[in-house]
């Protein structure tokens, strides 16, 4: 690869700007998460890496969301030699709360394919350990800002990330180190804590308000707009039954059950009714919240790109919402 192609989309949905309420920062409707160019699940080559990102900034897709977790450091180094070589203008976030600490040898990554078992990952909320995660994010990336840091999986560790983390990303962001704070989390109770105690920019959460699981409409998305935090809609695929409701398929990281099956399945045969497609209603539903600011996608090469953005700018009735909301298949919006 390492060309930068050009593709033909007019101004869609997917990239609009969305003015950041806590910041000077715009950042596009659709998004994309990295974890799978870390090799989520399966293995993802340089090429497709290079190829979703080039992808997604010729469609003027401008959001770029990352973690050392993903692939123990590789999706960073991917995104970022991407980002450099593409000339573009483009905000990116990372994550702290892990550091990646060479080792002998250790087992495979039961959930990143890529990662080397050479690096291990490892919690670390101190505030060394928080400036030290950030400086070795710069490097991996080649960058020389990052302009979004969430504190990551932080369920138990939240009293750490509040009292340790959160004082050194407050004190880097008012030096203009970092432009905004956030939380990527995936359960709302942890969320809604910390947002209560600390002054958060942004919230990430993943896979809390999807066609399967509509719990972030309840508190934390009432308290988000309360406060001016805006949020990240994340893990919208619920990890990939959304997408591919198959035997196998993954819900919330794991296999998924037969009832979560048999519930997608029934969202899918209405979305059908509509000869709309499973995969463009769940990329969309987040979309119909108002404390919704972006949504993250995270496709394994060009192709899927490209149908994530079709997805995404696909025009789907409001009616077709309403019908949804009376179905019983989901608890209706709360908005």
């Amino acid at each position: 690869m390492g060309l930068f192609k050009q593709y033909d989309w007019a101004m869609s949905r997917h990239s609009e700007i969305q003015k950041i309420k806590r910041s000077n920062l715009e950042i596009t409707r659709l998004s994309l998460g990295t974890a799978a160019l870390g090799g989520l699940y399966t293995s993802v080559s340089d090429d497709d890496a290079e190829g979703v990102i080039m992808t997604a900034l010729s469609a003027d897709i401008n959001f770029f969301d990352t973690a050392p977790l993903y692939g123990h450091g590789l999706a960073e180094i991917r995104l970022g030699r991407a980002l450099r070589s593409s000339g573009k203008k483009f905000v990116v976030s990372t994550k702290v709360g892990r550091v990646l600490n060479r080792v002998e040898d250790s087992e495979p990554s039961w959930l990143f394919a890529d990662a080397s078992t050479k690096i291990e990952a490892v919690f670390d909320w101190s505030a060394e350990g928080i400036r030290r995660s950030i400086n070795e994010s710069l490097e991996r990336l080649g960058l020389d800002h990052i302009d979004i840091v969430h504190m990551h999986d932080a369920d138990d560790h939240l009293e750490e990330a509040i009292k340790s983390a959160f004082p050194v990303l407050a004190d880097l962001r008012s030096q203009g180190v970092i432009k905004a704070i956030g939380t990527g989390l995936n359960r709302c109770e942890h969320s809604i804590k910390i947002m209560n105690e600390t002054d958060l920019d942004f919230a990430l959460i993943a896979g809390r308000f999807t066609l399967l699981d509509q719990e972030a409409q309840e508190i934390l998305f009432p308290l988000a707009i309360k406060k001016n935090v805006s949020i990240l809609a994340g893990g919208v695929f619920n990890s990939g039954v959304l997408a591919n409701p198959q035997v196998g398929a993954k819900f919330d990281y794991h296999p998924a059950s037969s009832e979560v099956l048999q519930k997608t399945e029934q969202i899918r045969s209405f979305f059908e009714d509509y000869k709309i497609p499973l995969t463009a209603a769940a990329i969309q539903f987040p979309l119909r919240h108002k404390a919704v600011t972006s949504v993250l996608a995270g496709p394994r090469n060009s192709s899927e790109m490209k149908a994530l953005i079709e997805d995404f700018d696909l025009l789907i009735p409001e009616h077709v919402w309403e019908d949804l909301d009376a179905s019983g298949l989901v608890t209706p919006l709360k908005n």
